[in-house]
């Protein structure tokens, strides 16, 4: 049986307003930091979502406002994200519809993995793992459904 929950469209799935709650390990300092927050995806004119999050990070007991936005565009097979930056570079293809995706993305000569799960229809989490000269970092972020 499968653990993880098939979604035939990324994008209508992940439409709506999430609660987000990220935890950034450094394993080689030991440091753990914690990203608490909101993530809105809406429509985009001509298709496609607008990933807006934005919250509090705290590191070493010090909070900062954060924030960050991507576009999840239509992908190249129904169903299917094809994930930007806010300025357009390419970041990561996202295909949903066994219920969990990998994904990779080369940043300098640091490399970024990805693991995207969806638990149910109102919880879905990412694992990325980064490696290399400049970041040695595990990120897990859970999402939940609002209303």
């Amino acid at each position: 049986m499968n653990a993880f929950l098939a979604v035939a469209d990324v994008l209508a799935h992940l439409a709506g307003r999430w609660h987000v709650e990220r935890v950034v390990r450094d394993p080689t300092s030991g440091g753990e930091g914690r990203f608490r927050g909101t993530t809105v995806f809406s429509p985009l004119d001509g298709g496609g979502l607008l990933h807006e999050e934005s919250g509090t990070f705290t590191w070493q007991g010090t909070g900062r406002p954060a924030e960050r936005t991507l576009r999840f565009l239509p992908g190249p097979v129904p169903g299917t994200a094809d994930v930007r930056f806010a300025d357009g570079r390419p970041f990561h293809d996202l295909d949903l519809t066994t219920g969990r995706h990998t994904a990779v993305h080369p940043c300098s000569a640091d490399l970024y993995r990805g693991e995207f799960t969806v638990r149910d229809a109102d919880h879905w989490r990412t694992v990325w793992r980064v490696g290399g000269p400049a970041k040695d970092l595990l990120l897990t972020t859970d999402y939940a459904r609002v209303g």
